[in-house]
C-alpha cells in the first residue's frame, strides 16, 4: 500500500514512532504547568504549544536530512535512512522550513494576543540553535559537546518556556534554576543518547562526542553532567515545591540512566542501552510536568 508507505515514511523523518510523541508534548507543555497549571487549556497557552511542537517536528526533519549520509551507515537508523531517501532531503528541508514558518506565525499571533515577544523570542531562539546544530558552516553537530549542548537546551529544555511566557510575562527567580537544570541535563542526555551513533558518525566524519572521544568516555562525561543537571533542577523544585517533589522530580529525570545495565554482559550494546532506556525517559518527562499539577 503506497500511501499507508509514505505516512510510515512521514512519521520516521519526524520520529514521531511512539513514545517519543508524548515526550515532545511535555517539553512543549512543561513552561505553562510551572507557570500556572490553571491556564493549561487557555488560548495563548494551546498556540504557544501548538508552535513549540512544529518548533520540534522542524528540527527533527531538518536533523534527519542533514544526517543522511551519517545514518545510512548506522545499522541502528536503517529504517530512517530508507525513509528519508524515499522521501528525497529536498522535499523534507522544505518540510522543515514550513513547520519552522508556521511555528513562527503561531508566535507572533500569541504576542498580538498578549502584546509582548517573549513566546516569539523563545520561538525563534530554539529555531537560530537547530540551525546552528544542523546546518554549514556552523554545524555544531561535528564540534564535540558543543553540539548536544546546543541540541539538549533547543530542543528539550528552552522551548517549552515558550508556554510558559504565555502565562506570566517574565521569569520567577525560583525558575532560574528549574531551567538552568533542565539545560545542563538536556545537554547530558542528549551526549548520553548519542553514544551508541558513535560508529556511522567516525565513518562519515562527523566529529560528534562519541566520534571525538570515544562511547565509554563520552558516557562517562555525560553521566557527570547529567548528574550535576539533576542536582541543579532538584534546588529548583525544592525551592518551588518541598523536598518530597524535589526527590520525586530527580529520581523521575534520572532513571534512565538505569539503561547502563545494558552494557553489562555478553549480550551488552549501546543499541540496547538507549532502546531500555527511551521508556524511563518517557515516564521522567510526564513527571516534570505532573509536578506542578499535584503539589
Amino acid at each position: 500500500m503506497p500511501g499507508l508507505t509514505w505516512w510510515q515514511d512521514v512519521v520516521l523523518v519526524h520520529r514521531l514512532h511512539f513514545p517519543l510523541p508524548l515526550s515532545y508534548l511535555a517539553y512543549a507543555c512543561w513552561g505553562a504547568a510551572f507557570a500556572d497549571p490553571r491556564h493549561l487549556l487557555g488560548g495563548p497557552v494551546l498556540l504557544s504549544v501548538a508552535a513549540t511542537l512544529l518548533v520540534l517536528l522542524a528540527a527533527l526533519a531538518l536533523n534527519t536530512a542533514a544526517d543522511l549520509r551519517t545514518d545510512e551507515q548506522d545499522r541502528d537508523k536503517t529504517a530512517l535512512a530508507g525513509a528519508a531517501r524515499r522521501i528525497g532531503s529536498g522535499r523534507i528541508f522544505a518540510w522543515a522550513a514550513a513547520e519552522a514558518a508556521a511555528a513562527i506565525a503561531l508566535g507572533a499571533a500569541v504576542a498580538v494576543w498578549l502584546g509582548r515577544w517573549a513566546a516569539l523570542l523563545v520561538i525563534t531562539a530554539a529555531l537560530a540553535a537547530h540551525l546552528a546544530y544542523n546546518l554549514e558552516p556552523v554545524r555544531l553537530k561535528r564540534r564535540g559537546f558543543a553540539g548536544p549542548a546546543v541540541f539538549g537546551a533547543g530542543f528539550l529544555a528552552v522551548p517549552g518556556l515558550a508556554s510558559y511566557f504565555a502565562v506570566r510575562p517574565a521569569l520567577e527567580r525560583s525558575m532560574v534554576p528549574v531551567l538552568a537544570g533542565l539545560c545542563v541535563l538536556a545537554f547530558g542526555r542528549t551526549a548520553w543518547f548519542s553514544a551508541p551513533d558513535h560508529a556511522a558518525d567516525a565513518r562519515s566524519g562527523v566529529r560528534t562526542p562519541g566520534a571525538r572521544y570515544g562511547p565509554r568516555r563520552t558516557l562517562v562525561i555525560s553521566c557527570g553532567v547529567v548528574v550535576a543537571g539533576l542536582a541543579v533542577l532538584g534546588c529548583g523544585l525544592w525551592w518551588r515545591y518541598g523536598p518530597g517533589w524535589a526527590v520525586a522530580g530527580v529520581v523521575a529525570e534520572g532513571a534512565f540512566l538505569t539503561g547502563m545495565v545494558a552494557l553489562a554482559g555478553p549480550r551488552g550494546s549501546f543499541s540496547r542501552m538507549r532502546k531500555l532506556a527511551t521508556p524511563a525517559v518517557l515516564a521522567g518527562d510526564l513527571t516534570l510536568v505532573a509536578i506542578p499539577l499535584l503539589a
